[in-house]
């Protein structure tokens, strides 16, 4: 269970209780946190309702110099959120605040570099800059995990030599197979909406904040914003070749299923003959000069096993089975 908290970082080497803060974490903030930091440094911040809108008036807002920014997050594995929470950013020359509901990547680098001090954030574009740059990274993990799952179920699809199965054996590896592929194709899906709102974010932020950004962290932005772009054609690629990969099993499973059709329509029209010579020498008439004849069961056995063995040498002549 996430507990509320405000958590206030200032800047490194700052002493005193005066000294002002460059970041401000919120996670699950409450009405009077939200009042306190408007109280305090001036700045509003926004409720969940308001975060999460999908419109991109409401996610990239400028209001002079403060900038509100929102972006969906990834729905991490162990948990079953039907809707992924928002992160809020509030970016301004002399403060950046963090608004989340869940925990996020980045967000614990990030204190551990303002801890440790060194080469940490000496200023609120800066610890903006960070945590966008840990935030890229980790979705470019994130695209090598999908990416390296993906080119295993490639594998066990298109495997050349595979073995021999029972029939329960493979529809149990193509369901799981399925399985796997649509988890991959969710996963991706998260990705790239988030991809999507990290490039409208940031773009949006080099531009209303050029004035004021230190031309390092321009530099370090416009390398986040290219990054974004090359994870963007990357998970491109990876969607095609889920598709690909789902088309495929779809066709293996549509192919077994036809030739489990197949077999019954031959067992079907092999037995056809069979069952009319049967049922015909079965209507027990007197006038039938058959019944007479001293080999006339012999006969009619003979006639049964040809009109079955005619058939099955016919398919096999159109290699049909």
């Amino acid at each position: 269970m996430i507990a509320p908290m405000l958590t206030a970082y200032p800047a490194p080497g700052a002493a005193g209780a005066t000294a002002r803060p460059v970041w401000i974490d919120l996670l699950l903030p409450t009405a009077e946190e939200r009042e306190r930091v408007a109280a305090e440094f001036g700045v509003r911040v926004p409720a969940r309702e308001a975060l999460q809108e999908i419109e991109s008036s409401s996610r990239l807002r400028a209001e002079g110099q403060v900038l509100t920014l929102s972006m969906p997050l990834i729905v991490p594995e162990d948990r079953t959120d039907p809707v992924p929470a928002p992160l809020g950013l509030i970016l301004s020359p002399t403060l950046f605040v963090t608004v989340r509901f869940t925990e996020v990547h980045g967000i614990a680098e990030l204190r551990a570099r303002l801890d440790k001090g060194g080469d940490a954030p000496v200023d609120s574009s800066a610890a903006f800059a960070a945590l966008i740059e840990a935030m890229v990274d980790y979705r470019a993990d994130l695209l090598e995990s999908i990416g390296a799952s993906t080119g295993g179920i490639s594998r066990r699809v298109f495997a050349r030599h595979a073995p021999r199965t029972r029939r329960a054996d493979l529809d149990g590896g193509l369901r799981e197979m399925l399985t796997a592929v649509g988890a991959a194709g969710e996963s991706l899906s998260e990705v790239r909406e988030s991809l999507l709102g990290l490039q409208r974010l940031v773009g949006f932020a080099c531009e209303m904040a050029q004035e004021w950004l230190r031309p390092e962290i321009r530099a370090r932005l416009a390398t986040a914003r290219g990054d974004l772009v090359s994870l963007s054609d990357y998970e491109s690629h990876l969607w095609g070749k889920i598709q690909f990969l789902l088309d495929a099993i779809l066709g293996f499973i549509n192919t077994d299923q036809n030739n489990i059709f197949k077999v019954l329509t031959i067992v079907s029209v092999v037995g056809i003959p069979p069952t009319l010579i049967a049922s015909m020498y079965g209507m027990n008439f007197h006038n039938m000069p058959e019944y007479g004849w001293r080999y006339g069961y012999q006969y009619v056995l003979a006639l049964i096993a040809l009109s079955t063995i005619v058939p099955i040498l016919w398919f096999k002549w159109r290699r049909w089975w």
